[in-house]
């Protein structure tokens, strides 16, 4: 195991440089207690790429991130660049990246701990303790597949993208789920439309196959896409891992984000090739931009994963038990303030995170 990790950063538009700031502050603290080295390599992307190389992903930083060990990124887009189309919007820098990467599967963990149940769009013993973990397919299906285009004229214009699945792609992202399922409870709830779709038909038959030969020893069960989003409101603590496809798992993911009442609490994790991609869930947030009012934690919680996958389980643990004093403690960003918490500043979160983690080392 390497004791010097190359690490490029993606602060990317909006609140993105803040909360990549505060992460590398409490990366860098840890890095130290554990005794591993941290070294930098900072390059844009999304709307900065835009201004500086009128790219929003070039080449140049896609060779930065496979020379890395791991890449954080912030958050891209704005209101600056939303006349933009096509290639040259910031968030089509995020899918470049990730096919470049070889990122296959995107990981979404959700937790919602007692002290934050109050904060849930859902009543509190809904989502109390709730720990649910998405594995979506990310590289290919319906956002990817060909052919794609349209034709015609007022009424008769059409439109069409083509929804494709190959053994091998579902295969390798089933494969991710099960191992992560072994980590955790060791339940997957594979999601599909089989009823409806033939490539759902394949993606089912698949996952059935390489459960029987492989991993025997997990719980499967398969659900239909609309009853799984029924699901995720009704009762979401009876899932342990959710695996599914691209769109699928977009909608997912995004419907078990807001179990927690902000998307500022949630990392996620862009892996399956030699370099992981590790990035909040949240957007650029403009409006808050500059004025030291971002929530960082879901950024820090990114770097925790971050450092799982290189094999820092200590440094992660700290890391996630810091963030969990802070929040047991009181303290809010704006977006999670409740009366009778302390609201802090992105800084101020920061901080006391950096200090609680290093407490726990």
């Amino acid at each position: 195991m390497t004791n010097t990790y190359k690490i490029t950063l993606l602060p990317g538009d909006g609140i993105g440089p803040e909360v990549i700031t505060e992460a590398v502050k409490v990366l860098d603290a840890v890095a130290v207690a554990a005794k591993f080295n941290i070294s930098y390599n900072e390059q844009h992307a999304g709307g900065a790429a835009i201004d500086a190389h009128n790219d929003p992903m070039p080449d140049s930083v896609i060779d930065a991130c496979k020379a890395s060990h791991a890449v954080l990124l912030g958050a891209v887009g704005g209101p600056k660049w939303d006349a933009l189309t096509g290639a040259m919007r910031p968030e089509s820098g995020l899918l470049k990246i990730r096919k470049e990467l070889g990122a296959f599967a995107n990981l979404r963990p959700v937790t919602v701990p007692n002290s934050l149940a109050e904060n849930s769009p859902l009543r509190p013993e809904a989502v109390s303790g709730l720990d649910l973990f998405t594995v979506r397919e990310l590289t290919g299906g319906i956002y990817f597949g060909q052919p794609v285009g349209e034709e015609g004229e007022g009424a008769e214009k059409r439109a069409w993208n083509t929804m494709i699945y190959s053994v091998g792609e579902i295969e390798r992202v089933a494969r991710v789920a099960f191992d992560w399922a072994r980590k955790r409870r060791n339940k997957v709830t594979s999601v599909d439309k089989a009823n409806v779709l033939h490539v759902s038909r394949l993606w089912r038959d698949t996952v059935k196959t390489l459960h029987e030969n492989e991993y025997s020893d997990v719980e499967l069960d398969h659900m239909y896409i609309d009853n799984a989003a029924m699901q995720m409101v009704i009762n979401p603590r009876q899932f342990d891992v959710i695996l599914t496809g691209n769109i699928f798992g977009d909608i997912l993911s995004d419907a078990s984000a807001t179990l927690g009442g902000s998307l500022g609490l949630l990392p996620s994790a862009s892996v399956g090739g030699p370099v992981g991609i590790f990035e909040p869930v949240h957007g650029s947030a403009p409006d808050i931009a500059g004025q030291d009012k971002a929530n960082p934690l879901a950024m820090i919680l990114s770097v925790a994963m971050m450092l799982d996958t290189l094999d820092q389980d200590i440094a992660a643990k700290a890391i996630r038990q810091g963030v969990e004093k802070v929040l047991d403690q009181g303290y809010r960003s704006g977006d999670l303030w409740r009366e009778g918490n302390t609201l802090a500043s992105t800084s101020e979160l920061g901080q006391y995170v950096k200090e609680a983690a290093l407490a726990a080392l």
